[in-house]
């Protein structure tokens, strides 16, 4: 009997979504953990990886469950009363063929930043990035939209089949003292969306003009290979 769950989870608190041989800190090794204690011996397979530091507030994750695990609420309480910085936002039946991963149509990753130095309380959830302009800011965000071999914007040592990504749309928003940027896709590389954001604030800067930006999003050269900090991304939801 397959699930789905949507869930939320600290990602300061782990070294990334998925399952490690040098750590036991990851998000997938906490939920199995909480599984077993529960009798429930199913691997966990989540829409899309996460790294160490990054948020979610929506991902998906499915696993298998007994027979006489039919109270899917019951089921949620328990795991709740685990698990730390994870929280089981919603669970249901989905068919068995059901695959949190493959079965995706679109992602969408929000960042939340601010110009000033963010309190001891903010520190882990909002990135710092001083001195913004917010109009160059956005016009290199749409650059990245429409579809493109997203290549040079990916960190290495990443195994693909193709680098061929199509995002729909950015979006940059002003929320009180925040900024928030939005990335809509049908799937991001590893790291892509961080590489993405670092090149933006770069042409924000001044670092980067918008053709050397333009330049390394058709593959024609590498301009920088600079990640975002990962305490302001935030998997936000996954569409099906």
């Amino acid at each position: 009997m397959r699930v789905k769950a949507v869930i939320a989870y600290d990602g300061s608190a782990f070294e990334g979504f998925q399952r490690q041989t040098r750590t036991p800190r990851t998000v997938t090794t906490a939920l199995e953990r909480a599984l077993n204690n529960l009798g429930i011996t199913s691997p966990v397979t989540g829409s899309g990886r996460t790294d160490a530091g990054v948020h979610a507030t929506g991902q998906v994750i499915h696993f298998d469950l007994p027979e006489y695990w039919h109270n899917l609420s019951k089921l949620r309480t328990h795991l709740n009363g685990q698990l730390e910085a994870i929280a089981i936002k919603h669970i249901s039946l989905v068919p068995d063929d059901f695959h949190a991963r493959f079965d995706t149509s679109r992602r969408i990753y929000r960042y939340l930043l601010k110009e000033t130095p963010p309190s001891v309380f903010e520190r882990r959830y909002v990135a710092y990035v001083p001195d913004l302009d917010v109009q160059k800011l956005g016009e290199a965000l749409t650059l990245f939209e429409g579809t493109h071999n997203f290549g040079s914007f990916k960190k290495s040592g990443s195994e693909t089949k193709d680098d061929i990504r199509t995002v729909y749309r950015t979006r940059l928003k002003k929320i009180g003292k925040y900024y928030a940027v939005y990335f809509e896709a049908n799937g991001f590389l590893r790291a892509q969306v961080r590489m993405m954001l670092a090149g933006a604030f770069k042409v924000s800067h001044g670092e980067l003009t918008f053709e050397q930006l333009k330049e390394q999003l058709k593959m024609h050269h590498r301009h920088t290979t600079h990640l975002a900090p990962p305490e302001g991304l935030y998997l936000a939801r996954v569409i099906y």
